[in-house]
């Protein structure tokens, strides 16, 4: 039920979805699963302050998005869930590097079943012969799973939860598995938690060694550049902060 794909196989299928809709004079911004609620607000918000603009969305995970980008994906915008996955656009040219800045932190949390009888509280739990199946994003492309490999490799589980693992595409599908108990338990973004209160619940707050930062740049290409610009400063912005926060995400 929960096959693990192949990383490249994962980028060229989703290759085929960039940017749906885009057209010539729109204004794409590739952003990390965990923002797709609050990025939809905030590019509303946006486009109700810049007439005639368009913002199309493209939401994955952070390193399918930089390969998207690399492999020619129309991208004026990429905001990433981690450090690693910018600093790889900033090595591959993807992105221009001095318009990289930080515009949100969040944190990983252990997530189980509104329902579940598991008596998840700790770390430790989940190496119980009763936790079988415990989801989180693939380390090899998703950021919360890198997150969650470094915080589990520093309390000396990361063995004994990996033997367990069921592999997300991104930090959603966690979330999904966790939503319709098909997994034990899951970790995800607290925001991602957050906006399925009545089907998870968070059993821990995860500490990570690595904080959770967000950064944004605008893209190698010049297409919409200025727009673009205009897009992260708004980001920046008390009216773009304010959004993000209502969503749970704190300032970097």
């Amino acid at each position: 039920m929960f096959r693990k794909q192949p990383i490249l196989a994962l980028s060229l299928a989703l290759a085929a979805v960039w940017a749906p809709g885009a057209h010539a004079g729109d204004l794409v911004v590739s952003a990390a699963a965990s923002l797709t609620n609050a990025f939809k607000d905030v590019a509303q918000a946006y486009e109700k302050e810049h007439a005639g603009t368009k913002v199309i969305l493209n939401f994955g995970a952070s390193d399918v998005l930089l390969q998207q980008i690399v492999k020619g994906a129309p991208a004026d915008v990429f905001a990433s869930a981690d450090q690693k996955a910018m600093d790889k656009a900033v090595a591959e040219k993807a992105v221009k590097p001095e318009s990289r800045v930080d515009f949100a932190a969040n944190q990983v949390v252990l997530i189980v079943p509104a329902d579940s009888k598991a008596n998840i509280a700790a770390l430790k739990d989940l190496t119980r012969d009763d936790v079988k199946r415990i989801a989180y994003g693939n380390p090899a492309s998703v950021p919360v799973g890198r997150y969650t490999q470094d915080a589990l490799q520093a309390a000396g589980l990361w063995d004994a939860v990996q033997a367990k693992s069921v592999l997300a595409q991104n930090v959603r599908q966690s979330l999904d598995y966790v939503s319709r108990g098909e997994v034990d338990a899951g970790f995800v973004f607290a925001t991602d938690a957050a906006i399925m209160p009545d089907k998870v619940k968070v059993a821990v707050r995860v500490p990570s060694r690595t904080p959770v930062t967000y950064p944004i740049a605008v893209t190698a290409r010049d297409t919409a550049a200025k727009e673009a610009n205009s897009f992260v400063a708004y980001v920046m912005s008390p009216a773009g902060q304010e959004i993000l926060s209502r969503y749970g995400f704190q300032k970097p």
